[in-house]
Formats: C-alpha cells, structure tokens, sequence
C-alpha cells in the first residue's frame, strides 16, 4: 500500500493513498464537526460543516468526499472556516422547525452537539417556520419532517446496508423533504423491513421510536437490544 504525506495545521502525517482528506484530519487528531457523514455509508458531503482550506486552492472543499495527495497543505480551523460553520448551523435551526425543549432527542441530539461545538447561542437570520408534516403511518416508528436536515443517512443506511431502499429525497431548493417508498405514507411501503437503522443513524430526531418521548432517544451504542423487543412484540401483537 502506497504512503503519501501531507500536513494539517501545519503538522505533517502519512496516510495511505486514496483516504480522504477527513482521515488525513483523524490522522493529525484533528476534530471537524459533522453531520452528514457516517463512517461505512458513502460520504456526499451534504452539510458542508467538514469544509477546508486547501493551499494553493481559491475555494473551500469538503474533507469527506475530496482524496488526500502528496504535499498536500490543509487548514481546518480559521477564521474563515469558524465563521463559516458557525453560519451553516445558525441556518440549519433557522430553515426547520427545531423545538430542542420537545423533541425525543434533546441532549443526545449531534445537531445540538455541533450548534455547542461552534459556539452558536443563537441564529442571527430569521426563521421559516416551515409548513412540515409528521408521518406517525408507521407501527413501530415515526418521522418528524420539522427537525430532518436532510443529511441523507436515513437514504444511505437504507440503499447501501439494508438494501430496501425506502427512502429518498423529494422536491427541489427550499421544498426537498425525505419521501418514503413513491412519495407515500411509511407504514404503507412495503419494501420496509422494520429494521430501524434509519432511526439509528439519524442525527436529530427527525426518525425516532414511537414510544420515546420527550430527551428519551437513546445513543446509537444502546439501541440494538431495544429495537429487537420492539420488533418482537410487534410480531407477537399481530400474530
């Protein structure tokens, strides 16, 4: 396996060839918020929080999706990139309905996670307040349109792991939403498999469980052994 070397902040690393920028990143033990990206599903780069400079280079590019070189220079905290993350999550809170008080996953939320780690208290634009549905059509789980940030994991897991491909993205600009199975209500598309991985790789709680409530989504560490007895007394009930 070929080694190329390169620095990040000015500390210099090796890696192998063909890794991303981000592993470059993880290398140098450097930390870049995320969103989008989930280690095993194909990067796409939908957030834009993993954004970097790239001497030589007049425009920022994201870190998950762009192939590490040799001699590459890469910076990953200044000004430009702080200020910029900071805006590209005041948006993300300003664009959707994000009521953290109510919402299942309030204090084990990444959106909450990245909004402390790039010191956002507020959004300096004006909210939406998007007309969004909530498709509860599901026996065993529901999705809550008002806190989804269109990440695509939920597509990703779905195509690339389970091989159901339930989900996709609908519409265009400001109307894209996730849509289930032909733009149908969830629980009636039949190539769903209850398996819940979209649940678990969501970053907000956008998909949850039906019975959690209010800050009662758990961490993806501690969703397997519930998940199978939800599955199990679903079975059992319509038996």
């Amino acid at each position: 396996m070929s080694v190329i070397t390169l620095s990040v902040n000015g500390k210099e690393v090796a890696i192998p060839e063909g890794v991303s920028l981000l592993e470059a990143t993880r290398a140098a033990g450097v930390d870049i918020p995320l969103l989008c990206h989930l280690d095993g599903l194909e990067p796409v780069g939908a957030c834009r929080l993993c954004l970097v400079e790239v001497e030589g280079s007049n425009r920022l590019m994201p870190a998950c999706t762009t192939a590490a070189s040799e001699g590459m220079a890469i910076h990953t905290h200044t000004h430009q990139l702080l200020d910029y993350r900071r805006m590209a999550v005041e948006l993300f809170f300003a664009e959707g309905n994000h009521i953290c008080a109510f919402c299942v996953a309030n204090g084990n939320c990444e959106l909450q996670n990245v909004a402390v780690q790039v010191g956002m208290d507020h959004s300096r634009f004006p909210y939406q307040y998007p007309q969004r549905v909530v498709d509860a059509s599901h026996p065993l789980f529901a999705i809550d349109h008002n806190r989804c940030i269109l990440c695509t994991r939920c597509v990703r897991v779905c195509d690339e792991i389970e091989g159901a491909h339930v989900w996709d993205v609908g519409s265009r600009g400001s109307h894209c939403h996730i849509v289930a199975g032909l733009d149908q209500p969830w629980g009636e598309v039949e190539a769903c498999t209850n398996c819940g991985k979209c649940v678990d790789v969501c970053p907000t709680g956008a998909i949850f469980h039906k019975e959690d409530t209010t800050a009662e989504k758990l961490r993806h560490s501690d969703r397997p052994a519930l998940l199978k007895a939800a599955r199990d007394e679903h079975v059992w009930r319509n038996q």
